[in-house]
């Protein structure tokens, strides 16, 4: 296989030969909540773990999504709403949630994104839980943390190709070329979002809504925060050996 699919088909392979899943064991995960501020590589851990031991990862956004494609009450109800410009109300996400968390898939174990984003939803989640079907495992909360100056440069230098998506960083993975893709040679493009500004307003909303978040969890002895300042299997290999030890403490 030669060009332009060659060349892509190397790197994806590249990429995913990174990455060796564990071992299976009897270990389950159980629900998780991944925290962290914007840019600490949420998304990447969350698919690591995914891989790792068959859990799927539910995101309020993509739950939003698919309600209102299915025409669900909850999904009708939600994008009249969201058409007004108003906000969806968090009984209405709690709902939507509480139907997704019945489907069969998280019997092992799921990861949350996004949810909960609020003390109120943290105290309406514990609850269901509580008194849901399948509610032997807890909710545990791991905290990915990165110094705030790294997070800047991670945001602002991120530059994405225009064609393939394959993301670069102008301060810690360059391209050959500044402004052009090494896969496909298309022009790199600078999210307007990835701006101090932005960033700066990004970490206020979220300070401001994740702490009273995570102090709920640490009351319960439910937490744990590892440093995300690390190669991406070495975060992966602290978030799992955090799992294991808030599973093995009975939490």
């Amino acid at each position: 296989m030669g060009g332009r699919a060659g060349r892509e088909l190397a790197t994806l392979t590249s990429e995913f030969a990174e990455h060796t899943p564990a071992q299976a064991d009897d270990f389950l995960p159980g629900p998780v909540l991944l925290l962290g501020a914007p840019g600490v590589g949420k998304g990447t851990q969350a698919q690591r773990l995914m891989a790792d031991y068959g859990i799927p990862q539910i995101s309020t956004g993509d739950i939003l999504r698919d309600n209102i494609a299915r025409g669900t009450e909850l999904g009708k109800a939600a994008k009249g709403l969201m058409d007004k410009g108003q906000l969806v109300p968090d009984e209405m996400v709690n709902d939507m949630v509480g139907a997704r968390l019945a489907q069969p898939d998280v019997a092992r174990g799921y990861i949350l994104d996004g949810y909960p984003r609020t003390l109120g939803q943290a105290e309406w989640l514990d609850a269901h839980l509580a008194t849901a079907a399948k509610s032997g495992t807890p909710l545990v909360a791991i905290n990915i943390r990165v110094d705030e100056q790294e997070l800047l440069r991670r945001i602002t230098g991120r530059r994405i190709c225009s064609a393939c998506k394959h993301i670069y960083n102008i301060y810690s993975k360059p391209p050959k070329h500044p402004g052009v893709c090494d896969i496909d040679g298309s022009p790199l493009q600078h999210r307007s979002d990835d701006t101090e500004a932005a960033f700066t307003e990004r970490m206020k909303a979220y300070n401001s809504l994740t702490a009273p978040v995570i102090e709920h969890y640490c009351r319960q002895g439910r937490f744990r925060e590892v440093n995300g300042d690390q190669q991406v299997e070495q975060v992966t290999t602290a978030i799992e050996s955090a799992l294991k030890a808030l599973r093995e403490a009975g939490k």
